[in-house]
């Protein structure tokens, strides 16, 4: 199974936000104008790289939402991806490792980087991503025993 997670790409801070705080400030942050670029890019080269049948999942909140909509590909919004999330809401939602397809998920940091760390057996208990960055990860069965691997990383600043 390919289990891609992106990052969302660079948003407004909370404070530029028109709501004040709290949790729909959060949501409703989007994109700003070099995030916008980050997307484009980065969903350039996924949209030449994603496996046919991929499902791709976003988190509801609106600089996710912008990310994937850059694919240009249908996607579900789904709250087990919410700035708040945690690893297992993710896991069971693209349903790991023993799910039939490929699944882009776009969501956020430290949930993104939490997945990681646990999916590769990291000491420490997660790892930065950087915005609009991807990570690929495959499981796959060798000399009988199930192991994750990286396919790649890219950000958007390389592409």
């Amino acid at each position: 199974m390919d289990l891609i997670l992106w990052r969302h790409a660079e948003a407004e801070d909370l404070e530029e936000t028109d709501e004040g705080g709290g949790a729909g400030a959060d949501l409703s942050r989007r994109l700003t104008a070099k995030g916008e670029r980050q997307a484009s890019r980065m969903a350039a080269w996924l949209d030449r790289q994603l496996p046919e049948g991929v499902r791709v999942y976003s988190s509801p909140a609106v600089r996710a939402e912008q990310t994937v909509i850059a694919l240009g590909r249908k996607y579900k919004a789904r709250e087990e991806l919410r700035p708040d999330a945690g690893v297992d809401e993710l896991l069971e939602l693209v349903q790991w490792p023993h799910g039939k397809q490929p699944v882009l998920v776009v969501g956020h940091q430290p949930t993104l980087g939490r997945t990681v760390a646990r999916l590769l057996g990291f000491s420490e208990p997660e790892c930065s991503i950087r915005k609009g960055a991807v990570w690929w990860l495959r499981q796959r069965e060798r000399n009988g025993q199930m192991q994750t691997v990286i396919l790649t990383v890219q950000t958007p600043e390389l592409l």
